[in-house]
């Protein structure tokens, strides 16, 4: 996991949320998978490609929005976070920062 968090800077990171219209295309083929909780409830896949752009995809149970972020040491300052989240009208927002 080190080594893949020492490649992480300076690459694009895209985030998907649940496809919530039947119009959008099908996910990407995500190879890698993990749990990030012990209750089951925050999954996560990913994958890269040979130009070494990653792809995630955050399964999450939650009330509306969620965060993700990547940090060399695993800790808040210095890390790279995005929120997104759908509002009650079901349009989908993100920030990163």
């Amino acid at each position: 996991m080190a080594a893949l968090f020492s490649r992480i800077k300076g690459m694009l990171f895209l985030l998907f949320l649940p496809c919530f219209c039947s119009a959008q295309p099908a996910p990407p083929l995500l190879h890698f998978s993990n749990f990030l909780d012990p209750s089951n409830m925050v999954y996560l896949r990913w994958d890269h490609d040979e130009q070494e752009l990653m792809t995630f995809e955050l399964q999450v149970h939650t009330t509306g929005w969620v965060a993700f972020g990547f940090s060399p040491y695993g800790e808040l300052p210095g890390s790279d976070i995005v929120i997104g989240g759908v509002f009650p009208n079901g349009s989908i927002y993100f920030s990163v920062s």
